[in-house]
Protein backbone atom coordinates (compact mmCIF):
# COMPACT_ATOMS: atom_id res chain seq x y z
CA UNK A 1 0.00 0.00 0.00
CA UNK A 2 1.78 3.77 -0.82
CA UNK A 3 1.97 5.81 1.95
CA UNK A 4 -1.51 7.49 3.00
CA UNK A 5 -1.08 11.32 3.22
CA UNK A 6 -0.90 12.49 6.61
CA UNK A 7 -1.20 15.38 8.63
CA UNK A 8 2.14 16.93 8.95
CA UNK A 9 4.02 16.43 11.94
CA UNK A 10 6.88 18.90 12.89
CA UNK A 11 9.59 19.04 15.57
CA UNK A 12 8.99 20.50 18.97
CA UNK A 13 5.83 20.42 21.53
CA UNK A 14 4.36 23.14 19.57
CA UNK A 15 4.20 21.21 16.68
CA UNK A 16 3.37 18.05 18.48
CA UNK A 17 0.55 19.91 19.87
CA UNK A 18 -0.91 20.75 16.65
CA UNK A 19 -0.59 17.59 15.17
CA UNK A 20 -2.75 16.35 18.04
CA UNK A 21 -5.23 18.30 17.52
CA UNK A 22 -5.49 17.85 13.59
CA UNK A 23 -5.64 14.27 14.26
CA UNK A 24 -8.89 14.61 16.73
CA UNK A 25 -10.68 16.03 14.13
CA UNK A 26 -11.02 12.92 11.64
CA UNK A 27 -13.95 10.62 12.81
CA UNK A 28 -14.29 7.65 15.11
CA UNK A 29 -15.35 4.92 12.95
CA UNK A 30 -18.47 2.58 13.45
CA UNK A 31 -18.17 -1.13 13.15
CA UNK A 32 -20.25 -1.65 10.22
CA UNK A 33 -18.60 1.38 8.44
CA UNK A 34 -15.18 0.66 9.38
CA UNK A 35 -16.15 -3.42 8.20
CA UNK A 36 -17.50 -2.08 4.63
CA UNK A 37 -14.58 0.48 4.32
CA UNK A 38 -12.10 -2.48 4.68
CA UNK A 39 -13.69 -4.73 2.55
CA UNK A 40 -14.05 -1.70 -0.06
CA UNK A 41 -9.99 -1.85 0.33
CA UNK A 42 -9.44 -5.44 0.13
CA UNK A 43 -11.07 -6.40 -2.61
CA UNK A 44 -11.26 -2.56 -4.96
CA UNK A 45 -7.86 -1.34 -3.50
CA UNK A 46 -9.98 2.09 -3.25
CA UNK A 47 -7.22 4.45 -2.16
CA UNK A 48 -9.98 6.76 -0.13
CA UNK A 49 -11.40 3.62 2.23
CA UNK A 50 -7.61 2.69 3.14
CA UNK A 51 -7.27 6.55 4.12
CA UNK A 52 -10.16 6.90 6.23
CA UNK A 53 -9.07 3.44 7.85
CA UNK A 54 -5.40 4.67 8.33
CA UNK A 55 -6.79 8.53 9.51
CA UNK A 56 -9.23 7.31 12.00
CA UNK A 57 -7.09 5.57 14.00
CA UNK A 58 -4.27 7.79 13.95
CA UNK A 59 -5.41 9.31 18.01
CA UNK A 60 -4.81 5.20 18.90
CA UNK A 61 -1.12 5.54 17.16
CA UNK A 62 -0.68 8.78 19.18
CA UNK A 63 -1.40 7.40 22.33
CA UNK A 64 0.72 3.95 21.97
CA UNK A 65 3.60 6.15 21.05
CA UNK A 66 3.23 8.67 24.13
CA UNK A 67 3.74 5.29 26.28
CA UNK A 68 7.19 5.24 24.58
CA UNK A 69 8.58 8.56 25.54
CA UNK A 70 11.45 7.41 28.26
CA UNK A 71 13.71 6.73 25.37
CA UNK A 72 15.31 9.70 24.13
CA UNK A 73 14.03 9.47 20.76
CA UNK A 74 12.01 12.04 18.75
CA UNK A 75 8.34 11.62 19.70
CA UNK A 76 7.54 12.75 16.35
CA UNK A 77 9.52 10.07 14.73
CA UNK A 78 8.19 7.59 17.16
CA UNK A 79 4.50 8.31 15.66
CA UNK A 80 5.85 8.68 12.12
CA UNK A 81 7.29 4.97 12.72
CA UNK A 82 3.78 3.62 14.16
CA UNK A 83 2.17 5.17 11.66
CA UNK A 84 3.72 3.19 9.84
CA UNK A 85 2.73 0.17 11.29
CA UNK A 86 -0.86 1.71 11.12
CA UNK A 87 -0.55 1.29 7.26
CA UNK A 88 0.72 -1.96 7.06
CA UNK A 89 -2.03 -3.23 9.44
CA UNK A 90 -4.90 -1.97 7.41
CA UNK A 91 -3.38 -3.44 4.33
CA UNK A 92 -3.12 -6.90 6.21
CA UNK A 93 -6.66 -6.65 7.82
CA UNK A 94 -9.15 -9.36 7.32
CA UNK A 95 -12.58 -7.68 8.03
CA UNK A 96 -14.53 -10.95 8.25
CA UNK A 97 -12.79 -12.30 11.23
CA UNK A 98 -14.95 -10.31 13.10
CA UNK A 99 -11.94 -8.20 15.02
CA UNK A 100 -12.08 -4.19 14.65
CA UNK A 101 -9.35 -3.01 13.04
CA UNK A 102 -7.91 -1.33 16.17
CA UNK A 103 -7.57 -4.69 18.04
CA UNK A 104 -5.50 -5.74 15.23
CA UNK A 105 -3.59 -2.56 14.57
CA UNK A 106 -2.13 -2.32 18.12
CA UNK A 107 0.17 -4.83 17.59
CA UNK A 108 1.41 -3.60 14.31
CA UNK A 109 2.08 -0.12 15.78
CA UNK A 110 4.20 -1.82 18.68
CA UNK A 111 6.17 -3.66 16.63
CA UNK A 112 7.11 -0.93 14.39
CA UNK A 113 7.79 1.65 16.98
CA UNK A 114 9.50 -0.80 18.92
CA UNK A 115 11.95 -1.80 15.80
CA UNK A 116 12.65 2.01 15.37
CA UNK A 117 14.06 1.97 19.48
CA UNK A 118 15.96 -0.84 19.33
CA UNK A 119 17.26 0.26 15.69
CA UNK A 120 18.16 3.52 17.30
CA UNK A 121 20.06 2.52 20.33
CA UNK A 122 23.03 1.16 20.07
CA UNK A 123 24.24 -2.80 19.19
CA UNK A 124 25.97 -3.15 22.76
CA UNK A 125 22.47 -1.57 24.23
CA UNK A 126 20.34 -3.94 22.43
CA UNK A 127 18.94 -7.21 23.16
CA UNK A 128 18.88 -9.84 20.96
CA UNK A 129 16.66 -12.33 22.61
CA UNK A 130 13.12 -12.51 22.82
CA UNK A 131 13.69 -12.59 27.09
CA UNK A 132 16.21 -9.30 26.13
CA UNK A 133 13.75 -7.53 24.01
CA UNK A 134 11.08 -7.83 26.87
CA UNK A 135 13.35 -6.60 29.56
CA UNK A 136 14.46 -3.85 27.36
CA UNK A 137 11.05 -1.78 26.66
CA UNK A 138 9.68 -3.25 30.32
CA UNK A 139 13.09 -2.50 32.59
CA UNK A 140 12.21 0.86 33.27
CA UNK A 141 8.64 0.24 33.83
CA UNK A 142 9.36 -2.45 36.37
CA UNK A 143 12.45 0.53 38.17
CA UNK A 144 9.53 2.76 38.41
CA UNK A 145 7.02 0.44 40.29
CA UNK A 146 9.81 -0.20 42.72
CA UNK A 147 10.90 3.70 42.65
CA UNK A 148 14.61 2.77 41.79
CA UNK A 149 14.60 5.93 39.47
CA UNK A 150 17.67 7.11 37.01
CA UNK A 151 20.48 4.19 35.99
CA UNK A 152 22.40 4.19 38.58
CA UNK A 153 22.88 0.14 40.15
CA UNK A 154 20.18 -1.60 41.60
CA UNK A 155 20.88 -3.31 44.95
CA UNK A 156 20.48 -6.96 45.17
CA UNK A 157 16.82 -7.13 46.57
CA UNK A 158 15.89 -4.67 43.59
CA UNK A 159 17.30 -6.62 41.19
CA UNK A 160 15.40 -9.61 43.01
CA UNK A 161 12.14 -7.74 42.28
CA UNK A 162 12.46 -7.00 39.12
CA UNK A 163 13.88 -10.70 37.77
CA UNK A 164 10.83 -12.48 39.49
CA UNK A 165 7.94 -9.52 37.75
CA UNK A 166 9.23 -9.90 34.59
CA UNK A 167 10.46 -13.65 34.52
CA UNK A 168 14.26 -13.12 33.67
CA UNK A 169 17.00 -14.02 35.18
CA UNK A 170 18.93 -11.79 37.78
CA UNK A 171 22.29 -11.42 35.68
CA UNK A 172 19.83 -10.33 32.58
CA UNK A 173 18.54 -7.60 34.88
CA UNK A 174 21.74 -6.53 35.49
CA UNK A 175 23.31 -6.93 32.48
CA UNK A 176 20.17 -4.96 30.88
CA UNK A 177 19.97 -2.12 33.15
CA UNK A 178 23.87 -1.50 32.40
CA UNK A 179 23.38 -1.10 28.82
CA UNK A 180 20.73 1.18 29.25
CA UNK A 181 22.78 3.49 31.32
CA UNK A 182 24.76 4.46 28.45
CA UNK A 183 26.55 3.84 25.47
CA UNK A 184 29.76 1.70 26.08
CA UNK A 185 32.70 1.40 23.29
CA UNK A 186 32.99 -2.05 22.41
CA UNK A 187 37.45 -1.87 23.19
CA UNK A 188 36.20 -0.36 26.86
CA UNK A 189 38.73 -2.14 29.09
CA UNK A 190 36.93 -4.89 31.85
CA UNK A 191 38.08 -7.25 34.54
CA UNK A 192 35.76 -10.43 35.07
CA UNK A 193 34.83 -11.51 38.34
CA UNK A 194 37.92 -14.36 37.84
CA UNK A 195 40.42 -11.56 37.43
CA UNK A 196 41.28 -11.94 34.05
CA UNK A 197 41.18 -8.81 31.88
CA UNK A 198 40.06 -7.85 28.45
CA UNK A 199 37.97 -5.80 26.20
CA UNK A 200 34.36 -5.19 26.19
CA UNK A 201 33.98 -6.98 22.69
CA UNK A 202 35.30 -10.24 24.50
CA UNK A 203 32.58 -11.15 26.24
CA UNK A 204 29.75 -10.33 23.11
CA UNK A 205 28.11 -13.48 22.36
CA UNK A 206 25.39 -13.92 19.79
CA UNK A 207 22.38 -15.75 21.65
CA UNK A 208 20.16 -14.71 18.79
CA UNK A 209 18.02 -17.61 17.51
CA UNK A 210 19.12 -19.46 14.03
CA UNK A 211 17.52 -18.26 11.33
CA UNK A 212 15.83 -21.66 11.17
CA UNK A 213 14.75 -21.76 14.31
CA UNK A 214 12.89 -18.15 13.72
CA UNK A 215 11.13 -19.70 10.72
CA UNK A 216 10.11 -22.41 12.50
CA UNK A 217 8.84 -20.39 15.62
CA UNK A 218 7.06 -18.09 13.09
CA UNK A 219 5.55 -20.31 11.32
CA UNK A 220 4.01 -22.02 14.62
CA UNK A 221 2.64 -18.87 15.30
CA UNK A 222 0.99 -18.28 12.12
CA UNK A 223 -0.64 -21.60 12.50
CA UNK A 224 -1.71 -21.10 16.28
CA UNK A 225 -3.18 -17.74 15.02
CA UNK A 226 -5.06 -19.43 12.25
CA UNK A 227 -6.47 -22.00 14.23
CA UNK A 228 -7.86 -19.46 16.90
CA UNK A 229 -9.52 -17.24 14.21
CA UNK A 230 -11.09 -19.96 12.35
CA UNK A 231 -12.18 -21.51 15.70
CA UNK A 232 -13.95 -18.36 16.67
CA UNK A 233 -16.28 -19.19 13.29
CA UNK A 234 -18.32 -21.75 16.53
CA UNK A 235 -19.25 -18.69 18.27
CA UNK A 236 -22.53 -16.31 17.76
CA UNK A 237 -21.81 -12.56 17.14
CA UNK A 238 -22.38 -12.01 21.08
CA UNK A 239 -19.86 -14.90 22.14
CA UNK A 240 -17.56 -13.20 19.49
CA UNK A 241 -17.42 -9.58 20.87
CA UNK A 242 -17.72 -10.61 24.19
CA UNK A 243 -14.49 -13.42 23.81
CA UNK A 244 -12.63 -10.64 21.81
CA UNK A 245 -13.30 -7.48 24.59
CA UNK A 246 -12.33 -10.10 27.34
CA UNK A 247 -9.90 -12.27 26.15
CA UNK A 248 -7.94 -10.70 23.06
CA UNK A 249 -7.15 -7.02 23.68
CA UNK A 250 -5.05 -5.52 25.36
CA UNK A 251 -7.23 -3.30 27.72
CA UNK A 252 -10.50 -5.97 28.34
CA UNK A 253 -13.62 -4.46 29.03
CA UNK A 254 -14.91 -4.99 32.19
CA UNK A 255 -18.09 -7.07 32.93
CA UNK A 256 -19.72 -3.79 33.83
CA UNK A 257 -18.95 -2.31 30.79
CA UNK A 258 -20.33 -5.48 28.50
CA UNK A 259 -23.40 -5.87 30.73
CA UNK A 260 -24.28 -1.98 29.65
CA UNK A 261 -23.34 -2.87 26.17
CA UNK A 262 -25.45 -6.10 26.25
CA UNK A 263 -28.18 -5.30 28.46
CA UNK A 264 -27.84 -8.09 30.20
CA UNK A 265 -26.01 -8.99 34.00
CA UNK A 266 -22.06 -9.22 34.62
CA UNK A 267 -22.97 -12.64 35.89
CA UNK A 268 -24.52 -13.65 32.40
CA UNK A 269 -21.59 -11.94 30.79
CA UNK A 270 -19.34 -13.70 32.83
CA UNK A 271 -21.43 -16.96 31.70
CA UNK A 272 -20.92 -16.29 28.30
CA UNK A 273 -17.61 -15.57 28.39
CA UNK A 274 -16.59 -18.73 30.10
CA UNK A 275 -18.48 -21.03 27.51
CA UNK A 276 -17.01 -19.23 24.11
CA UNK A 277 -13.79 -19.78 25.61
CA UNK A 278 -14.59 -23.43 26.27
CA UNK A 279 -16.46 -23.58 22.73
CA UNK A 280 -13.45 -21.67 21.38
CA UNK A 281 -10.53 -24.18 23.18
CA UNK A 282 -12.43 -27.35 21.47
CA UNK A 283 -12.46 -26.59 18.50
CA UNK A 284 -9.17 -25.45 18.53
CA UNK A 285 -8.55 -28.74 19.92
CA UNK A 286 -10.40 -30.83 17.15
CA UNK A 287 -8.87 -28.72 14.83
CA UNK A 288 -5.47 -29.20 15.33
CA UNK A 289 -6.29 -33.47 16.03
CA UNK A 290 -7.39 -33.16 12.14
CA UNK A 291 -4.15 -31.71 11.27
CA UNK A 292 -2.17 -34.09 12.58
CA UNK A 293 -3.97 -36.79 11.30
CA UNK A 294 -4.03 -35.10 7.98
CA UNK A 295 -0.06 -34.90 8.74
CA UNK A 296 -0.05 -38.55 9.61
CA UNK A 297 -1.71 -39.57 6.52
CA UNK A 298 0.51 -37.89 4.29
CA UNK A 299 3.22 -39.62 5.95
CA UNK A 300 1.99 -43.14 5.39
CA UNK A 301 3.61 -44.90 1.54
CA UNK A 302 1.02 -45.06 -1.01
Amino acid sequence: MARTSLPSLYGGEGGLTRYLEEIRRFPMLQPQEEYMLAKRYQEHDDPDAAHRLVTSHLRLVAKIAMGYRGYGLPIGEVISEGNVGLMQAVKRFEPERGFRLATYAMWWIKASIQEYILRSWSLVKMGTTANQKRLFFNLRKAKNKIQALGDSDLNPEQVQQIATELQVSEEEVLSMNQRMAGDASLNAPIKATDGESGQWQDWLVDESDSQEKMLIDEDEREQRSALLYDAMDVLNDREKRIFQARRLSEDPLTLEELSGEFDISRERVRQIEVRAFEKVQDAVKAAALEQTKALRSADQPA
